[in-house]
């Protein structure tokens, strides 16, 4: 019989000498036996008691000599990993069709010990959840993540007019509301996505913690001259609550990324134009980098659904249509937003500054409409069906 001998010198088990001998057994050619050698005194005691639990065998020479005992590998050690199976490959290319539930926690690309209990992870398919640009989108997520603290200078030196203080207030209220939404559907998804997916659970849980500081930001300059928070309307509240009830994947990332926060993108890019200080011109800045890779990454899996499946864009369709119908008797958009928005941008209070200011708030809304419109395209909806769709998105923006 070949076999191997190993030497555990004055090593107890409960120093490790376990992983000794599992590399040893490993390198036993088929059919052989490992020879151990030690000076711990409890190793052959010890040593019986790991072979019975590992499934080995082992046997003590009838003679005293440097052999303590020889270990056969067992049938059983062996059964423990037969029919195991490989989580699909490291690789992001590797990501398989459908990941059973089976899998678990495993990292993707592991090899699988045969049993366990089945993970209660429903976004089990690819299609379901991927896009090809998850990967790219959360390498960039992360080395673009900035802090609050030192990415804005809070003490910079300012004075507005008190009405204009209070419509920045009034925005940046409106604005945490948003991102509290924006922050609640990516965090409640990321529960249900299975692991084997893992740049999708990664991308959203960065997009979570952007949100979070977003509010954060937001709150903070809200309140940077000592002011109360504005207003929040029922019909504002109803909007975004009307997001968090959709339970599927898609559609979810649909409604928030594709049409709400592509259309705060344009509301970010017109705070950046019209900002009346330089703290509300940075927060505006900072956050539009974060929303543009939400944007990216919903229009990305939707494309690649829209492709494989044309009549996905009629589960679109109904997505919006849905939402439409729920909304059709709140009010919209807050009142006091749009005054202040018509306030920032007409930047005083003359007739004639006011014109500006309103036909401003006109000009984003219009851009807000060509913005859902293009987008919708990209997802192969015809131009007259994403006019038409684009102009059923809430009014409140969001």
């Amino acid at each position: 019989m070949t076999g191997r001998a190993v030497d555990l010198e004055d090593l107890r088990f409960d120093q490790g000498a376990r992983v000794i001998l599992r590399r040893e057994l490993a390198r036993l050619p088929s059919g052989g036996r490992l020879a151990v050698t030690g000076t711990d005194d409890a190793l052959v005691v010890h040593l019986g008691a790991w072979c019975r639990r590992e499934g080995h065998r082992m046997s003590c020479p009838a003679e005293p000599g440097p052999v303590r005992a020889w270990i056969s590998p067992g049938d059983s050690g062996r059964d423990r990993w037969a029919g195991a199976e490989r989580a699909g490959g490291a690789a992001p290319s590797s990501v398989v069709d459908r990941a059973p539930a089976h899998w678990g926690l495993a990292a993707r690309g592991a090899l699988i010990e045969p049993g366990g209990i089945p993970a209660p992870f429903d976004l089990d398919r690819k299609e379901a959840v991927w896009a090809d640009l998850a990967p790219g989108l959360y390498a960039q997520a992360a080395a673009k993540q900035w802090d609050p603290a030192t990415a804005i200078d809070w003490k910079t030196d300012f004075t507005l007019p008190p009405e204009v203080e209070s419509a920045v207030v009034q925005v940046m209220t409106y604005l945490v509301e948003n991102e509290q939404a924006a922050l609640v559907v990516p965090a409640r998804l990321l529960a249900r996505v299975h692991p084997h997916f893992r740049e999708v659970m990664q991308l959203l849980a960065v997009q979570a913690a952007d949100e979070a500081r977003h509010i954060e930001v937001f709150s903070r300059r809200a309140t940077l001259r000592g002011a109360e928070l504005g207003t929040s309307s029922v019909g504002g509240r109803a909007s975004l609550t009307s997001l968090l009830t959709e339970p599927d994947f898609s559609l979810a990332s649909f409604l928030l990324s594709v049409l709400g926060e592509g259309s705060f993108l344009n509301l970010l890019s017109f705070l950046d134009r019209h900002a009346p200080d330089p703290v509300t011109r940075r927060i505006a800045a900072l956050a539009h980098q974060d929303e543009a890779r939400h944007v990216a990454f919903g229009v990305a899996h939707l494309a690649e659904q829209a492709r494989r499946e044309p009549a996905f864009r009629a589960r679109l369709r109904a997505a919006v249509e849905r939402r439409h119908d729920v909304l059709a008797d709140t009010a919209g958009i807050n009142e006091d937003v749009l005054d202040a928005l018509t306030l920032l941008a007409a930047g005083g209070w003359s007739p004639q500054a006011i014109a500006r200011g309103h036909a401003a708030v006109q000009h984003l809304q219009n851009e807000m409409y060509e913005g859902r419109r293009n987008r919708l395209i990209r997802l192969g909806f015809p131009s007259d069906e994403a006019a038409e769709l684009s102009a059923l998105h809430t009014r409140n923006f969001m």
